[in-house]
């Protein structure tokens, strides 16, 4: 009882931070991917990247199309039952246990973030479905121990695990930092194990640059990195990438169902198997 207390406290004091007359980068990409959670400095600033890059309106619906593909390839051909979310964002339709549990309701799920809001919304909103289970983790990437210990609590790390670090390495801008990271968790999950990645381009789409640069002035706490393909397959180095390897979200394993955008999504994807 003292344990949920306490712990309830800590939720209560990092919610009252919560500014929303600047900027925040969850709620800002929220706005981007057509969410709600957000508020007119997000909206603000959303505008502003859009006017810097005018094609990241087509990131949002390939970024989700890449997700449910990866999703029904690790539940469907490569049988994981277990997701360990990092850097889950504020809720949105087509949620990592949304697409997996319609698959397969036994799916267990640990969503992993640190920011207070996201947290909230969390726990209000994403629920399991019977017979599975979602859990939530307060942790970052820059303590993948604190993750693993965190996940325990839902996930079974004797069976294999798939990490989806969906958009959450742009945050990690030194390179040495964000192998790390891939690399600490790789090692936490057995044989077996999967690692998705989805990450902004440096080397597809000029104006990307140019939103970078808009979005670190804007948000100089929370700072992106653009990567090339080399970097991302560099990240998931001693695992074997999944064909078609790194590529476009768009050509990771297409479905001619999903909506063809008019220019290039300036975003990698990848999917590696630990051996």
């Amino acid at each position: 009882m003292a344990d949920d207390w306490a712990e309830d406290a800590t939720r209560r004091a990092k919610a009252s931070l919560i500014n929303t007359e600047v900027a925040h980068a969850p709620r800002v990409i929220n706005c981007l991917y057509g969410g709600q959670s957000n508020f007119e400095a997000d909206r603000r600033a959303a505008r502003a990247l859009a006017t810097a890059a005018p094609g990241i309106s087509g990131i949002s619906p390939a970024a989700r199309s890449y997700r449910r593909r990866v999703l029904r390839f690790l539940v469907e051909e490569a049988g994981i039952r277990q997701f360990l979310d990092i850097g889950a964002g504020l809720p949105l339709r087509g949620a990592t246990h949304e697409v997996t549990q319609s698959l397969a309701p036994e799916c267990r799920i640990a969503y992993v973030d640190n920011d207070p809001m996201v947290l909230s919304h969390a726990r209000a909103l994403m629920k399991s479905a019977p017979g599975g289970a979602v859990g939530y983790v307060d942790a970052g990437l820059s303590d993948p121990e604190a993750v693993v210990t965190g996940a325990g609590a839902t996930l079974d790390f004797s069976q294999p695990v798939a990490v989806l670090l969906m958009f959450t390495l742009a945050y990690v801008t030194d390179a040495g930092q964000a192998a790390h990271a891939v690399s600490s968790l790789a090692k936490a999950v057995p044989a077996g194990s999967y690692v998705a990645i989805y990450h902004l381009a440096s080397d597809m789409d000029e104006e990307l640059d140019a939103a970078l640069r808009t979005w670190n002035i804007m948000l100089p706490r929370q700072p992106l990195a653009l990567r090339s393909a080399a970097e991302v397959e560099a990240l998931t180095a001693g695992l074997e990438p999944v064909p078609p390897g790194v590529v476009p979200i768009t050509d990771w394993r297409p479905d001619p169902a999903d909506p063809r955008p008019v220019r290039p999504v300036p975003v990698h994807g990848i999917v590696a198997l630990k051996r």
